[in-house]
């Protein structure tokens, strides 16, 4: 017999909403024309395809001829910065040493490419950035791109994106963010000025693996990451995954149905799981902005150092519960969390990632706890 799984590690994929699959089914039933076809079949793909285009601008509050699909956020951050620097012209990117992979190795990957600048922020032991560190670089350096995460995807640390936004348009800079954390997680407006790029994947709110988009304001457009076709208005070649397209769009649409209420009901059990911890499991302490300005879906703890970090995911693992020790797009590596080094965090004691997604329920926080005391022991 299967035994049952409690999932906490939504920060890496969540579940496929049931809706989101019926959606989906009835799509690729229906709609198996080649979207970039001229018959009838093609084009009622095709009016799939903008259809959802149309529903996501408008959750965004930014215009349809914005959005372009992609397979997912890391294929969206890989293009906007590739195309900044050889096709838009930036010499200069600030960014943060906590940023995600998919931004800083094409970073690292473009200066050895073109020898293109790049400088790190100053951040503080809970993963803010320095604003001031920020404006003074944008003083020096105001034809520069900034690249900065609106929540961090290990700790959940939450980005001043108003403040950020508003200091590059005063410095004629553009902003690319990378939002994967936050939209379909909470109200998102990217109309408002300053923003200039930002990036989603479908599999961070219930939808489909492999699809996502982009979002380019201010007509800061470049040429494509992946050659061939004339798809996506010419920015990104190959035919449309139509079905995951369809699917991120009804994701979009059912999630932003229920938001603030699903939203008040992840961060109690938030707030249950950090209660329960500091009362049952002396030691532990909480890794970024915790009690304050962070994304309501992540918790990152240190456990007490007695504790083998080897062997706890593991018996983690053994128990049904799952959780991440950090970014899965880093799972496989032997070296420790670069964000949470950054920090100063102690990297010899055990460090979780639990995130929590509407579907979770407190008496699965309190198994969750109840098997971390037992671990412990």
């Amino acid at each position: 017999m299967e035994k049952p799984l409690i999932y906490f590690d939504n920060a890496a994929s969540t579940p496929l909403d049931e809706r989101v699959l019926e959606v989906m089914q009835v799509c690729q039933r229906d709609f198996f024309g080649n979207p970039s076809s001229v018959h009838e079949a093609g084009r009622r793909a095709r009016v799939a395809i903008e259809d959802a285009r149309r529903s996501i601008a408008r959750l965004l509050h930014v215009a349809p001829a914005e959005v372009f699909f992609t397979s997912g956020g890391t294929e969206a951050n890989n293009a906007i910065l590739r195309g900044c620097a050889e096709d838009l012209g930036y010499k200069h990117f600030i960014t943060s040493p906590l940023e995600h992979p998919a931004v800083l190795r094409p970073l690292d990957a473009i200066k050895a490419k073109m020898g293109i600048m790049v400088h790190l922020l100053k951040v503080d032991g809970l993963g803010h950035v320095d604003l001031e560190h920020l404006a003074s670089l944008l003083y020096k350096y105001p034809a520069s791109v900034v690249s900065l995460m609106h929540a961090n995807n290990e700790t959940g640390t939450l980005l001043p994106l108003k403040a950020v936004s508003a200091l590059c348009q005063e410095k004629g800079a553009l902003f690319h963010s990378d939002t994967i954390q936050t939209v379909g997680k909470m109200k998102m407006d990217l109309r408002q000025p300053g923003i200039d790029f930002s990036v989603a994947s479908a599999h961070k709110f219930h939808g489909p693996k492999g699809a996502g988009f982009m979002v380019i304001r201010s007509g800061n457009f470049f040429k494509p990451l992946i050659l061939g076709g004339g798809q996506e208005r010419n920015m990104r070649a190959g035919t449309e995954n139509l079905y995951g397209i369809v699917g991120m769009a009804e994701a979009m649409k059912l999630v932003h149905e229920n938001l603030d209420e699903d939203q008040q009901h992840i961060l109690k059990l938030k707030k249950a799981c950090m209660e329960e911890l500091k009362g049952r499991l002396p030691g532990v302490s909480f890794n970024g902005d915790a009690s304050g300005s962070s994304l309501h879906t992540i918790l990152n703890l240190t456990l007490p150092a007695d504790i083998d970090p080897d062997m706890l995911l593991p018996r983690l693992d053994m128990e049904g519960i799952c959780v991440s020790s950090g970014s899965a797009c880093a799972s496989g590596t032997s070296k420790g969390s670069h964000v949470l080094e950054a920090l100063g965090v102690d990297l010899q004691r055990p460090s979780l990632r639990i995130s929590f997604s509407r579907y979770n329920t407190l008496e699965e926080v309190q198994r969750l706890v109840d098997v971390l005391v037992k671990v412990s022991t």
